[in-house]
């Protein structure tokens, strides 16, 4: 396969896309990209000012941007059945809903609804968001996907479930690795529960950016007050990593190739999965653990009090 870029992006004029965490990194670049591409994107973000300073600036690239900003507090379930409200009372299709947004390794704190705010945030709000808007995606005409962000780090992680908000021992990384395999554990169960319905026009993707610069790394140096670990943080960020705009491109080519199927999982295909083009790539075994897959999906429904009208996936022994 030749090296895939936003220049063989699908022309997407006249459909509609969500991005989570629109306004930086990541969501930015891959906002611009859909625009580019012809498409409607929601940017959903926490902060609607700096959602539109970045829509402002992605008009000033891409003048005909189609472009519209909403209010999408992931920490805060009511923000979200807020958000898939106004967005089903706008919006007619859903072609794909990029689950994008997150927080990495940061000091202990908790969401609004009392959730560790990495699991909160990145799965849990995550999981909510697509539960509301499941109808939207079937109902589109044509293929509709859910592209869910994880990462490489996900293969450190653990879904600890007598202990998910990480009350009685707290690490931020190893908080961070559960939600992130959290993310490819309900990507995974998505698809398979989506096939068990017979659900043909609607896919779930699993990706991850490899070693992106964006602010993500540096939110948890920040919090915590450390100097120190900013510093290094920057300087790996300047000699190691590809930039945005390349990290950018699994969540991209998940979304929209047409060779991507559900239930893959797509990174860079370089050095270590870390940088280069897009490509299917190999997530851990406990990403593909179908029996914690069910006890995570039960746990998120409980926890969420969002439920699917998909039912329960029937896989072979082993799985």
């Amino acid at each position: 396969m030749s090296e895939w870029t936003t220049a063989q992006m699908p022309d997407v004029s006249g459909e509609t896309v969500i991005v989570t965490g629109a306004n930086s990194g990541l969501g930015f670049e891959g906002t611009r990209a859909f625009a580019e591409a012809g498409a409607t994107v929601v940017m959903a973000c926490r902060s609607v000012g700096r959602g539109e300073s970045a829509a402002d600036e992605i008009r000033g690239q891409v003048p005909d941007a189609t472009l519209s900003v909403t209010e999408l507090d992931l920490a805060d379930l009511e923000s979200v059945a807020s958000f898939a409200e106004a967005f089903t009372d706008t919006y007619d299709g859903l072609r794909a809903l990029c689950n994008n947004a997150g927080v990495m390794a940061i000091p202990r704190s908790e969401t609004e609804d009392g959730f560790e705010t990495q699991f909160g945030v990145n799965h849990l709000g995550h999981f909510a968001l697509t539960g509301h808007l499941l109808d939207a995606l079937r109902e589109t005409d044509g293929e509709s996907r859910v592209v869910t962000q994880s990462s490489g780090l996900h293969e450190n992680g653990t879904i600890e479930f007598s202990d998910l908000q990480n009350e009685r021992d707290y690490g931020k990384w190893d908080a961070y690795g559960q939600s992130k395999l959290a993310n490819l554990l309900f990507a995974f169960e998505l698809n398979r529960r989506l096939d068990a319905a017979g659900t043909d026009g609607v896919t779930s993707v699993g990706c991850h950016p490899g070693y992106a610069d964006t602010n993500l790394q540096r939110r948890g140096p920040e919090q915590a007050g450390s100097t120190l670990r900013l510093a290094i943080m920057k300087v790996a960020n300047a000699v190691v990593a590809q930039d945005a705009a390349t990290g950018a491109l699994p969540m991209l080519y998940a979304a929209t190739a047409p060779e991507v199927r559900g239930g893959e999982y797509i990174g860079p295909s370089g050095f270590m999965n870390m940088r280069g083009p897009p490509a299917e790539d190999t997530p851990s075994r406990r990403a593909r653990d179908s029996e914690t897959a069910r006890r995570l999906w039960d746990r998120s429904e409980e926890l969420t009090g969002v439920t699917y009208d998909l039912p329960e996936a029937t896989v072979a022994a082993g799985d």
